[in-house]
């Protein structure tokens, strides 16, 4: 057996991009499989076709240059030959004579002139050769469609679904593609059931299969297609929300989604502020780092710990949310496309279990206000999040210990709006950070200062010096903490530590007095 070697040009798969062929293929082997396939499963058959492809491209391109060497045949003066034991060389038949060998007998030697100028015999009419065999093509020199996948994946990915998404003729759903036209009709009949079945459960989540049972759809056909066909009306249907995490879809009605994660909380909502980030000192930074707000542009954390620890913030305290922050976010169900997810979050004390949903793209985790006022939460209080025992369960935990009164930072907020601190003795039910920590007597009145700021936010620098000035009130020798000064800006405006911070590092009137302690100075002011 012949084994003819070859290779693709340089840069072939990082050149690639899908075309129409490509295309076709997937069409038609999705049509065979009759199944919806994620990207990745549909790269690796495609990079598998596109090697084929190459080889018989190649291949036909060699052959095109005469016809295949094969000792057994006779040639005449003037005939295009090709060589695959030569690396494919093509020559041209210039001569020919008579041969004899005494264990073989009689046979031609033709004389053959290659492109190069170089000139070799070689036998014709000689039936006994090892190269009468067809030539196998060998891809020793092409990496396989493994060791494709494994350097160049993530690119041909995102290169597979950037022409798909490109092309109308597919849809995706829960990250796996279909041909549209192959999918089974779902009418406006089945989808106001299915709204009625997801009202009679309290609007979901239920998953795909459960609605099916509840539907009067082809029981014949392929019951993935069949899912699949539902899932995507659903989802191109304004009243249904996919809230399952990545690898579960499960439905919900949208109408019956709670208001905070519809819409972000308004005490969550930050208007961005520019500050200079240059000017923070190295202590500064690493505050932000412990501080671990999810505003702040924080490096992600690989991989997933025994458990994590936040402090409340007011504006998350307030709306019954925890950050999704760097530290906490693997704790987490996330998702492939849907924005919203909904889980279960488990008390780790009592092993009370209630629902919890991630609002992926703004950043918080909904559902915890029912459970802050029960434990006797504050701002400043430490929560600990660890893994659930079952998938889509989260742990949440206080160190809760018993009920005593503790001298704790506490706002006061006057009839006109204006707020100041003072240090009152306080019930305190849980561990909390002492510089983070603030008593809130009175929640409904930061919620009509909150209400004005909606429409009249006072400038950003006169909040911040408002609340130091108070601040410096408790403290004999005139100090803030710049975590105390993160912590009271955010009981009238959301903000994370960085402009706070930048603040206190070039205004004349703050002076670092060590330790990230600041003293203010009004007469600066």
């Amino acid at each position: 057996m012949v084994l003819a070697s070859f290779s693709l040009k340089e840069g072939y798969w990082d050149e690639f991009e899908l075309r129409n062929d490509d295309v076709e293929f997937i069409y038609n082997h999705l049509l065979e499989v009759e199944t919806p396939l994620t990207p990745q499963e549909l790269i690796a058959v495609l990079v598998e076709e596109r090697i084929q492809q190459e080889i018989r491209i190649i291949e036909q391109q060699r052959l095109d240059g005469g016809e295949v060497y094969f000792p057994k045949e006779k040639y005449d003066v003037e005939k295009q030959l090709v060589f695959p034991a030569l690396g494919w060389r093509q020559g041209k038949v210039v001569s020919k004579r008579a041969g004899w060998n005494p264990d073989y007998g009689d046979f031609e030697v033709i004389k053959v002139h290659f492109e190069d100028g170089d000139e070799k015999e070689f036998a014709a009419g000689f039936e006994n050769h090892s190269l009468n065999e067809p030539p196998d093509v060998e891809g020793s020199d092409l990496p396989t469609a493994e060791a494709i996948l494994v350097s160049h994946g993530n690119l041909l990915v995102q290169r597979l679904e950037d022409g798909l998404f490109a092309n109308p003729d597919f849809v995706r759903i829960a990250f796996k593609w279909f041909p549209r036209a192959l999918l089974l009709d779902i009418n406006t009949g089945h989808l106001n059931l299915a709204e009625a079945v997801l009202d009679m459960s309290g609007g979901g989540p239920l998953p795909t299969t459960d609605l099916l049972k509840q539907l009067d759809l082809a029981v014949d056909e392929n019951p993935k297609l069949v899912e699949f066909s539902l899932d995507l009306a659903l989802q191109e249907d304004p009243r249904f929300d996919e809230v399952g995490p990545a690898g579960e879809i499960l439905w919900y009605l949208k109408r019956l989604e709670p208001e905070g994660v519809q819409t972000s909380p308004l005490t969550l909502i930050y208007k961005e502020i520019d500050y200079d980030r240059d000017k923070l000192i190295p202590e500064m930074l690493e505050l932000e780092r412990v501080l671990d707000d999810e505003l702040s542009h924080l490096k992600p954390v690989s991989g997933i710990g025994k458990e994590a620890t936040i402090t409340l913030l007011y504006p998350h305290w307030r709306a019954g949310t925890l950050p999704l922050t760097p530290r906490v976010r693997p704790f987490f169900p996330t998702a492939y496309e849907t924005p919203r997810i909904r889980f279960i979050l488990v008390d780790g004390d009592t092993g009370e279990k209630f629902p919890g949903w991630v609002a992926r793209q703004e950043g918080y985790v909904f559902g915890l206000e029912d459970w802050y006022r029960e434990r006797e939460l504050m701002p400043g209080s430490i929560v600990r999040i660890q893994p659930g025992k079952k998938p889509g369960e989260v742990i949440v935990k206080v160190d809760a210990q018993r009920s005593r009164r503790d001298w704790v930072r506490t706002v006061l907020v006057g009839t006109d709006g204006g707020i100041v601190f003072a240090t009152l003795k306080q019930i305190v039910a849980a561990a909390y950070d002492e510089r983070l920590g603030i008593a809130i007597p009175d929640m409904e009145m930061l919620d009509k200062i909150w209400e004005r700021r909606k429409i009249n936010q006072p400038p950003f620098e006169r909040t911040v010096v408002d609340m130091a000035r108070e601040l410096t009130k408790l403290n004999t020798q005139g100090h803030v903490h710049a975590s105390e000064l993160y912590a009271a800006v955010n009981l009238v405006r959301r903000c994370p530590p960085g402009p706070i911070m930048a603040l206190l590092a070039t205004r004349p009137w703050f002076t670092h007095v060590g330790d990230l302690h600041f003293r203010f100075s009004d007469s600066e002011k």
